[in-house]
């Protein structure tokens, strides 16, 4: 069963009303089950009975729904909860395609996903959004789509490989699977009544779909309450129980996420778990996780988890990945729950908090059992046009990253951007440095390394250099990667100009990645061939080359958690403090290219 074969729950209801009546037979009974509620915050000793892909009886005996052709669960000693939610992600951030996203994610408990494509929008414009669509559609989970708004996130502070129109946006909210717009990352935008942007928003509105919102300043004044009156329905962008407050105060739900390296459900939930807010406007999601944390973590099951650990009573934390998640997209008569006409999606597991998943049901199929896939996750036939997206002009040299001084300079003072673990904000730092034969030098500089932008979707040639600091890189290294949210052009940063270049050219050469050189020597490369951002391979072989990729990075002296996310974030220029794009060093306090070198 997938979402193009499941049947509506009005076909459905024949069937389903036959089943419950104990007129026909159920295709599948899960019964001696401690079924958990997640309308009413219960435990019940019920029996779950499924026919067409949907719960056709959800009761305390089930026995009339059987018949010879019957299909017998045995949940004794287990609980059965909704399978999960993950209400905002992206899985162009998981390197793979939405095919082997969802097999990594269905043997966690994920059976359903509500996922923005704007990375390969990015690259590829609307028929790049339409294959992942149209991917999505073909798994045995429910995978919706968002249509992304932002590309470019913020226009003429970057160049992206194709732009996303108001009419791509209504055309995209007719799709089946579409079921909003992403997440509108522009707030200045809709602050200041960009046509653009409430064109976007209102074209969504009128499909009677939900508006994701990326709100990602602390100014909870006049701005913010200006952002919400634009329409953007949640906003995950809160990083303390202040932010989560002030959005659902204003009628947003807060979106509260956990992933490879954004860890900022333990200082919202707060809200929920200690002051004793309302929690049916608090929802758990990733945004977003890498494929070695789905391979050796898990998905929500581990922010679920997670919430626990930080104080959340579990079925409260249960609904915030399930029925909460559903509510928010107009989805609460179609799933994330067990109820009657909804899709037959559930788990089976023996402890409610530390959730081991050992039975997963999506769309009334068995999709796994005890972290085993048992279901096949078709692949989509990708065109070239969307293999063969590194197009620049030329191989690069080390000159291509030289920093020039101001004429007669022994010194400057210098703009850098300042990474923080585990956070998607930047720091505006300066920095002193010398100047060397005209060139500012950073070899003699503790934590201080170059970063450059290379653009690769027009064959410019373009290089932007700047200043980077947080990595601890040492020696001669340099590391590239093709994914640079959210212009998605390269993204090199490196102690040596000289491996700066073999890194940039490497990745020409492959069509894509990340790679990372040392004293010459590449020490790692994840190639990612679909966009750039993307390998078609299974989970655990792009697992086992990122965990590669770490290590080259720990040996070359960085130790942040996880620094390949802060490295792929350095572009996103809608993400204070302190960014690069192809057009220079972006201020992002103020939404304008600034100087490199301070005058």
């Amino acid at each position: 069963m997938t979402p193009e074969t499941l049947p509506s729950w009005p076909d459905a209801a024949p069937t389903l009303i036959a089943v419950a009546a104990g007129r026909a037979s159920a295709e599948t009974v899960v019964r001696g089950g401690k079924v958990v509620n997640v309308h009413t915050r219960e435990i019940l000793d019920w029996d779950v009975a499924i026919a067409q892909g949907r719960f056709a009886y959800v009761g305390p005996d089930a026995s009339h729904c059987i018949g010879p052709d019957t299909r017998i669960i045995e949940a004794k000693d287990h609980y059965v909860i909704p399978g999960l939610c993950d209400a905002h992600m992206h899985v162009e951030s998981g390197m793979l395609t939405p095919a082997e996203f969802a097999a990594a994610v269905i043997p966690h408990g994920t059976t359903a996903m509500f996922t923005d494509p704007h990375e390969i929008a990015n690259v590829l414009g609307l028929p790049g959004v339409r294959l992942m669509h149209d991917e999505a559609r073909m798994q045995p989970c429910s995978m919706f789509v968002q249509m992304p708004s932002c590309a470019p996130s913020a226009p003429g502070l970057e160049t992206t490989g194709h732009e996303i129109t108001p009419d791509d946006v209504a055309e995209a909210m007719a799709w089946p699977g579409i079921v909003g717009l992403g997440e509108m990352m522009n707030f200045p935008g809709v602050v200041n009544g960009d046509p653009k942007m409430l064109a976007e928003m209102a074209a969504t509105a009128r499909a009677g779909k939900t508006i994701g919102g990326h709100y990602a300043s602390p100014d909870l004044g006049p701005a913010f309450h200006a952002y919400a009156a634009g329409g953007p329905a949640d906003d995950h962008e809160g990083t303390c129980e202040d932010d989560a407050v002030a959005r659902v105060r204003q009628g947003m739900r807060s979106m509260m996420r956990l992933g490879s390296a954004w860890y900022d459900v333990e200082t919202q939930i707060t809200a929920v778990a200690e002051r004793g807010l309302d929690p049916r406007n608090f929802i758990l999601c990733t945004d977003d996780c890498m494929a070695g944390t789905l391979v050796n973590d898990g998905h929500m099951n581990r922010v679920l988890r997670h919430a626990i650990a930080c104080g959340c009573d579990p079925l409260v934390a249960l609904q915030m990945c399930t029925i909460n998640t559903a509510t928010h997209f107009g989805l609460e008569r179609e799933m994330g729950s067990i109820a009657p006409g909804r899709r037959a999606d559930l788990i089976l597991t023996s402890n409610l908090t530390e959730l081991p998943i050992e039975h997963v049901i999506a769309l009334g199929q068995t999709v796994a059992t005890d972290g085993t896939l048992i279901a096949d996750c078709p692949h989509l036939d990708w065109p070239g046009t969307a293999r063969r997206t590194v197009n620049m002009a030329r191989d690069l040299s080390a000159e291509d990253f030289n920093i020039t001084a101001p004429n007669g300079a022994n010194e400057v003072r210098a703009r850098v951007i300042g990474v923080l673990e585990n956070q998607a904000p930047s720091k505006a730092l300066t920095r002193t440095l010398p100047v060397t034969d005209g060139r500012v030098d950073t070899t003699g500089h503790p934590d201080t390394c170059q970063i450059a932008l290379v653009e690769r979707h027009r064959a410019t040639g373009g290089v932007t250099n700047a200043l980077v600091s947080g990595f601890g890189y040492r020696g001669k290294m340099a590391m590239a990667s093709t994914v640079a949210h959210d212009s998605h052009h390269m993204i090199v940063v490196g102690t040596d100009r000289a491996n700066m270049a073999l890194a940039a050219n490497r990745l020409r050469q492959v069509g894509g990645g990340v790679t990372l050189f040392a004293d010459g020597t590449e020490r790692a490369l994840v190639e990612l061939p679909i966009a750039g951002l993307m390998s078609d391979s299974p989970a655990a072989e792009v697992a086992a080359k990122a965990e590669a990729l770490m290590g080259a990075m720990r040996d070359a002296g960085c130790t942040l958690n996880n620094a390949y996310m802060q490295h792929s974030l350095l572009a996103l220029v809608v993400i204070p403090e302190l960014r690069i794009s192809d057009l220079g060093l972006v201020d992002v306090t103020k939404f304008e290219l600034t100087d490199l070198i301070e005058t």
